[in-house]
């Protein structure tokens, strides 16, 4: 078995672990921290959004070897007043989106654009797209936020119960608030692809959660018959427990993600493989996170509040207070320190000198007087 095998059988068992729920404090403090300063991006900066929401045209030049720089700046000056983003695709071509522009607007900026490019103009393919359309996919996008976060509590609290159905929606928007902050701060382009990003780390977000949960649903199953465990350090063993399994799937689904990011989007320049590998790494970095430090320890929060967990966490330090007691009494005995010196002028009291006590009564002669 390897070693990391080895370190998930000893958590599973509870030979080793880590107080998660009992450092929850820390993790809130770390997570609402995380989620001011995204916040904050996400007002300051707001988001970028891509023509797709905002309108605009899309210039698609044919291979050139003009930098992406000198054509930021043609199209700045094609089209002052607009914001544009110049990428430039791993083939040579160069892909200008300036929001803003209407039909008449569009048709002398392509001709600069080719003019600067010393491109045909007729090589240079114009799309434009109406902000009518982006409104239509922002509302769609909403719409199955909702019913997916309505789906989800439905299921968490008929599967599991109310509290867990409630932590698991605070960890989803938490993981929505930091992925929507970090696309804030970096800048990248809102785009569809975005959209299906968000959409799609919900899934394994919800999936790290009900991980743990389903592992929590079954050891805390009569957990008020017995005397040995209150229900967060139940729930913490059960974190523990499935730790390993949580972080492999998290690596195994992070790497091809990675790939996408870093060498698909940054080597390759591919423009909508940075939209959705963003969302998807950032987001599933911050669902595995939520599901271990925020879910679990709010489900154990809620629940220690019942009158029921109260009394077996009464009845559990009352038991082990028993322990320790009986425990100082057995060792009390055999630490403390005996006198058995009469001559410093203390009473020697015990049943150690009763006999000697007897035996001098018993070495005088009965039968004889002097």
């Amino acid at each position: 078995m390897s070693k990391l095998g080895s370190i998930g059988a000893r958590l599973y068992r509870g030979e080793v672990g880590y107080d998660f729920i009992g450092k929850r404090k820390i993790w809130y403090g770390i997570s609402i921290l995380i989620t001011i300063t995204a916040l904050v991006g996400l007002a300051v900066r707001g988001l970028n959004f891509g023509i797709e929401f905002s309108g605009g045209a899309v210039f698609s030049t044919p291979a050139t070897s003009v930098s992406s720089a000198q054509a930021q700046h043609t199209a700045d000056s094609a089209a002052p007043g607009h914001q544009a983003m110049v990428q430039k695709l791993g083939n040579g071509t160069l892909r200008i989106q300036i929001s803003g522009l209407d039909t008449k607007q569009s048709l002398p900026v392509q001709e600069e654009v080719a003019k600067d490019l010393k491109v045909p103009v007729k090589d240079v393919n114009t799309q434009l797209v109406g902000p009518s359309w982006g409104e239509q996919i922002a509302d769609k996008a909403w719409l199955g936020l909702g019913i997916f976060m309505v789906l989800v509590v439905l299921y968490l609290a008929v599967a599991f119960e109310w509290r867990m159905a409630l932590a698991a929606l605070i960890a989803l928007i938490h993981d929505l608030t930091i992925t929507v902050g970090v696309y804030a701060l970096v800048g990248f382009e809102v785009t569809p692809g975005t959209v299906i990003g968000l959409l799609t780390i919900l899934g394994y977000s919800l999936y790290d959660t009900v991980v743990v949960f389903d592992s929590l649903k079954e050891a805390s199953k009569d957990i008020t018959k017995q005397t040995r465990f209150t229900y967060s350090e139940i729930a913490n063993r059960s974190i523990n427990g499935t730790l390993v399994r949580s972080i492999n799937t998290t690596v195994v689904a992070l790497l091809p993600v990675a790939g996408l990011l870093f060498v698909g989007g940054g080597v390759l320049g591919a423009g909508m493989l940075n939209d959705i590998s963003l969302a998807l790494f950032v987001g599933l970095a911050a669902g595995a996170y939520s599901s271990i430090f925020i879910a679990t320890p709010l489900v154990a929060d809620l629940k220690e509040r019942e009158p029921q967990m109260k009394a077996l966490a009464k009845r559990v330090k009352a038991k082990r207070a028993s322990a320790e007691a009986k425990e100082a009494s057995r060792a009390e005995p055999s630490g403390a320190p005996q006198d058995d010196d009469p001559e410093d002028g203390a009473s020697v009291v015990g049943p150690r000198h009763q006999p000697a006590a007897r035996n001098r009564g018993r070495g005088r002669p009965s039968g004889k007087r002097r």
